[in-house]
C-alpha cells in the first residue's frame, strides 16, 4: 500500500487579495520562494486570545505552503517600543524595555504551548534602528517626508494612492487617520516616521535629533531588511488594514519608486467573545495564558480552524467545549487505529474495505481545500466525516492492521499542518490490570459472566476502565 507522501507545487492554487478584492492565482515574486511577513505583537501585556485567532492560522498557512513545496521564509516582528509600551511601563515604574522584553518572552511561551512553530525569524523593533533611520532618510531625501520639533512626518498629500488597500478615496480617509499633535505638521492627517525625545522616553541618536520610531515605518524598515523592497504576502489582523498596512505601502513604494510593495495582502478576521469585541472594561478580556489554564491548545486550534480565516470568529464557552469534543473524537479515533491488532485470521472478502486507498481521497480534499484560500473549515468537515465512516468500517472488523498503518500515516501528514490531534501520552497499565483484562476476556469468551463482571470490577477499584471493541479489549484510566 502507498500513499501520498509530498505534494507538488499547484499552479492552481489560489489566495485572497485584499489589495484587489478578490481570489487570484498563487505566483510568488520569486519562484518557489515565498517571503512571508506577519505584524506581530505590541508588547505592552500579555497577548490575547484574538492575536492567537491571526497567529494560528498563519502558522497553518506558512505550514502547508512549505508542505506543498514552497521555500518559505515566516518573518515577524515584535513591536517592542511604542506609545502603549512607555505609558503601561511609567504606570508600573518600570523601563519600557524592560516591560516589553517581560511580556515578549511571556508571547513566545505562549506561542510554543499553541503549537506555533512556523516563524523563521523574529524581528523586535528596537533591534533594527538604524535600518529605521535609514529609511526615513531615503524618504525625506525623496520629499515625501519632512522633519519638525516635534518630529519626522510622512506627507500623505505627496502619495496619491493612499487608501488603495482600504479601498477608500484620500478625501474620505482624512477624517479617519489618526491625527498626531503637532503645530509644525503641513497636514492634520500625515504621520509619523520618527518622534522627538520626550522625559522618561527611550531614546536613539538620529540626523534629526534623539527620539524613537514611529508605529508604521517599524515594519517596512524590517522586511526591507530581510526581503528588499517588494515581496509575495503580508498578513495580519484586518484592524490593521487601515492605517497600519495602508501607511506601510506609502512607506515602501515611495522610498523604492516599486509597486507593488506586497503582491498579496492576508487579514484575518475579528475575533469577538459571546458576540462583544473583547475589552478589558466590559471584563470578557481572555489572555492566552487564561485560555491554555482550561482548555487544549488543539481545542482551541480546532475552533479557529473550523472557522473561515477572513469571516469573524465568536469564541463563546459553548464553542470551546464543543471543540474539545471535537478533539476527543479526534484522540479516540487515532488510538482505536493505533490498538487495530495484526489479523490473527484473513478477514472474510465481503467485509473488506473494497478501496484499501480510500484514505488518499481524504489527502487529496485536504490538499484541494487549502489551495482554494486555505479553506480549513471544509477540511475540519472532511475530517469528521472520514472518522464517522471509518469507525463504522471498525466497527464491522473491515479496516485491516495494513489499512490503520495507512490511515494513520495520512492523519499525521495532515496533523503537520492543523496541528488538532493531541500528543498523546502513553499510560503505563500495570502487569496485574493487564493479567485481570486477559482473564476477564477469557471468561467471557467461556461466557462466564459473573467472574468477568468481577474481573471488570477489580480492574475499575484500581482506577482503570476497560472498553470493548469489535478489534479487542482497550484498557484505560478512569477519567482519560
Amino acid at each position: 500500500m502507498c500513499w501520498v507522501t509530498r505534494f507538488t507545487l499547484n499552479k492552481d492554487m489560489r489566495i485572497y487579495n485584499t489589495l484587489t478584492g478578490k481570489k487570484e492565482p498563487f505566483k510568488p515574486l520569486r519562484g518557489k520562494l515565498v517571503n512571508f511577513f506577519v505584524c506581530g505583537p505590541t508588547v505592552y501585556d500579555s497577548s490575547h486570545i484574538g492575536h492567537a485567532r491571526t497567529y494560528v492560522f498563519f502558522d497553518v498557512a506558512v505550514k502547508y505552503l512549505r508542505m506543498a513545496g514552497w521555500k518559505v521564509f515566516y518573518l515577524q516582528n515584535i513591536t517592542d517600543i511604542d506609545d502603549k509600551i512607555i505609558n503601561r511601563a511609567n504606570e508600573l515604574g518600570q523601563e519600557p524595555l524592560f516591560l516589553s522584553r517581560h511580556y515578549t518572552s511571556e508571547y513566545f511561551k505562549d506561542m510554543e504551548e499553541l503549537r506555533i512553530n512556523s516563524v523563521s525569524k523574529y524581528a523586535p523593533a528596537s533591534k533594527f534602528i538604524p535600518q529605521i533611520i535609514t529609511q526615513i532618510n531615503t524618504l525625506i531625501k525623496k520629499k515625501y517626508a519632512y522633519s519638525t520639533p516635534g518630529g519626522v512626518y510622512f506627507d500623505i498629500t505627496k502619495f496619491s494612492q493612499y487608501g488603495k488597500l482600504s479601498h477608500q478615496s484620500l478625501k474620505s480617509l482624512k477624517k479617519a487617520v489618526r491625527i498626531e499633535p503637532d503645530l509644525n505638521k503641513r497636514h492634520d492627517f500625515d504621520f509619523v516616521l520618527w518622534k522627538a525625545k520626550k522625559p522618561k522616553e527611550p531614546f536613539w541618536p538620529s540626523p534629526w535629533g534623539n527620539g524613537r520610531p514611529g508605529w508604521h515605518i517599524e515594519d517596512t524598515a524590517i522586511s526591507e531588511h530581510f526581503f528588499g523592497p517588494q515581496y509575495s504576502i503580508h498578513g495580519g489582523g484586518v484592524d490593521l488594514k487601515f492605517p497600519h498596512h495602508e501607511s506601510e505601502i506609502a512607506q515602501q513604494e515611495s522610498a523604492s519608486g516599486k509597486t507593488p510593495f506586497v503582491k498579496y495582502w492576508m487579514h484575518t478576521g475579528h475575533l469577538q467573545v459571546s458576540g462583544t469585541k473583547m475589552s478589558k472594561s466590559l471584563k470578557n478580556f481572555i489572555t492566552i495564558h487564561d485560555l491554555l489554564k482550561k482548555h487544549t491548545a488543539e481545542a482551541f486550534r480546532l475552533l479557529i480552524l473550523q472557522n473561515h480565516y477572513r469571516s469573524p470568529l465568536n469564541y463563546t464557552d459553548k464553542s470551546i467545549l464543543a471543540a474539545e469534543e471535537g478533539v476527543r473524537r479526534i484522540r479516540e479515533f487515532y488510538e482505536r487505529l493505533s490498538k487495530i491488532p495484526n489479523p490473527k485470521s484473513q478477514i472474510p472478502n465481503k467485509s473488506k474495505i473494497q478501496n484499501s486507498n480510500f484514505q488518499n481521497d481524504l489527502l487529496k480534499k485536504f490538499n484541494e481545500a487549502m489551495e482554494d484560500d486555505f479553506d480549513t473549515p471544509k477540511i475540519i468537515a472532511e475530517i469528521f466525516n472520514f472518522i464517522k465512516k471509518t469507525n463504522g468500517l471498525i466497527d464491522k472488523n473491515s479496516v485491516d492492521k495494513k489499512t490503520a498503518v495507512s490511515i494513520l500515516a495520512v492523519f499525521k501528514k495532515i496533523d503537520s499542518v492543523l496541528g488538532i490531534i493531541p500528543k498523546t501520552k502513553q499510560e503505563k497499565i500495570p502487569e496485574e490490570i493487564k493479567k485481570l483484562a486477559e482473564k476477564r476476556e477469557q471468561y467471557r469468551k467461556e461466557k462466564s459472566w459473573e467472574r468477568a463482571d468481577e474481573a471488570r470490577k477489580k480492574i475499575a477499584e484500581a482506577g482503570f476502565i476497560i472498553e470493548d471493541t469489535p478489534s479487542g479489549p482497550i484498557i484505560k484510566k478512569a477519567g482519560a
